[in-house]
């Protein structure tokens, strides 16, 4: 095949990738948002609705709140403005599937003379087409508040549009830093940097050359703002159920408030990646670069197999112990758990089955950069699945700020921080010449 139209192909593969990625983690961050509240709140979680006596722990769920949303009554309020009210959702979520494209997955491959990239769009300016991107989000919000014609509505989107402002000041500063640390508004770059170890003075310290380590401030602000951006709480008041009653989205019913709350949690899944991507190594895996990797294949290998057989053995055994502190059930909602849990030994069994007959295995000339790339896409899930849990821990942990509280965090605390973050960055960097 011709490198040009293998070119096209990869690019169009992954940009429907990266479009679907944030639709597949929804259905999932719904279940942990549900199954997290109740752990953090000592309750069981739901658990009742089934098809054909299967519940997936609480993730059919999902199925009925679909269902519900598109038999309910589809309303639009008499005095509203029609075209941008119907707008409002549809810009929302499409603007939380766009930032993704530029998120690497793994390194480069070379496969039967093809150059196979895991990333939709390169761009030399890619932080910046974050930044543009998800700021755009914010006049969903404000639209959907005003279009509406309700004092509560517009009050959510008032509301959103100010806070939205002002942190991203904060959230733009705290990329800066990492852009002085860097010298690249490139992802790609970004990220090959943070395989190697950081550098400090001519020394080499033992540590990931990772944003964490060298923005630690940054990131902690970076992950503040996150928050806010994406009206989690305790930034939620564009919403605020107890003063707004539901806030900018009060007067949407059935699929347009589907798509706001689908919306609301893909955005928490592009800020996952996206502070997994700039402070957290993105795919590298720690100490390991890609020439590590590539250079050991069946090294990589063992730890795969290791890391799928432990995986295997330890969700085996939740779901064994769950299945045996069920009572009362009969039939397929007993059996349901032990399913999985034999499920999950099976899995650890072939992994460790794999693993010792992998040592008399000669590897073909692909499988390097295969499982390279399936370790490196493993370690960034598990960064992203990390911050997806951060979002709800957080949520129900902390209360809802009062919103001069808000507005007092953002410019008078995170701005400040933010701006004196950069000074002590400059003086780092000169003084390291």
């Amino acid at each position: 095949m011709d490198n040009q139209l293998f070119t096209l192909i990869n690019i169009a593969v992954m940009t429907v990738v990266m479009w679907i990625t944030p639709l597949q983690f929804v259905p999932f961050m719904i279940w942990l948002e549900r199954k997290g509240s109740a752990i953090i709140q000592d309750r069981i979680g739901p658990n009742r609705a089934e098809i054909l006596g299967v519940r997936l722990f609480g993730m059919i769920h999902n199925f009925a709140d679909v269902v519900k949303l598109l038999n309910k009554e589809n309303i639009t309020p008499s005095g509203s403005n029609k075209f941008y009210y119907w707008l409002a959702p549809f810009w929302s979520m499409t603007v939380s599937l766009l930032p993704l494209l530029i998120i690497p997955l793994a390194a480069p491959i070379m496969v039967g003379g093809h150059n196979i990239v895991f990333q939709a769009a390169n761009f030399d300016v890619g932080i910046l087409y974050v930044l543009s991107i998800t700021s755009m989000g914010v006049f969903a919000v404000i639209l959907a508040g005003w279009a509406s014609n309700s004092k509560f509505s517009l009050l959510g989107g008032l509301r959103s549009s100010a806070q939205m402002i002002s942190y991203e000041l904060s959230m733009g500063l705290a990329i800066v830093g990492l852009l002085m640390v860097y010298q690249t508004t490139q992802v790609s770059a970004i990220v090959e940097n943070q395989g190697a170890l950081v550098t400090a003075w001519g020394h080499a310290l033992p540590l990931p050359n990772w944003g964490i380590f060298l923005q630690p401030f940054g990131f902690i602000l970076f992950l503040v703002a996150s928050f806010a951006e994406t009206n989690r709480n305790p930034f939620d008041l564009a919403e605020g159920e107890s003063e707004l009653v539901a806030g900018y989205h009060i007067e949407y019913s059935s699929v347009k408030f589907a798509l706001f709350f689908m919306a609301e949690y893909s955005n928490m899944v592009v800020a996952a990646f996206v502070i997994s991507t700039l402070f957290l190594g993105g795919y590298q895996v720690p100490y390991a670069p890609t020439e590590v990797l590539m250079a050991h294949p069946h090294g990589v290998l063992i730890a795969l197999c290791v890391l799928v057989a432990l995986k295997g053995g330890v969700l085996g055994y939740i779901f064994q112990v769950h299945g045996e502190r069920q009572e009362g059930l009969k039939g397929v909602r007993k059996a349901e758990p032990f399913f999985f849990a034999y499920l999950g030994y099976g899995l650890a069994l072939a992994a460790i089955v794999v693993l010792f007959l992998s040592f008399g295995w000669t590897l073909p000339d692909w499988a390097p950069g295969v499982m390279a790339a399936v370790l490196q896409l493993g370690a960034l899930l598990a960064k992203v699945f990390f911050f997806c849990w951060l979002f709800v821990w957080v949520r129900w942990t902390l209360p809802r700020f009062r919103y001069d509280q808000l507005m007092r965090l953002g410019w008078k605390v995170m701005l400040p921080l933010a701006l004196v973050n950069l000074l002590v960055t400059g003086l780092v960097l000169l003084t390291q010449k």
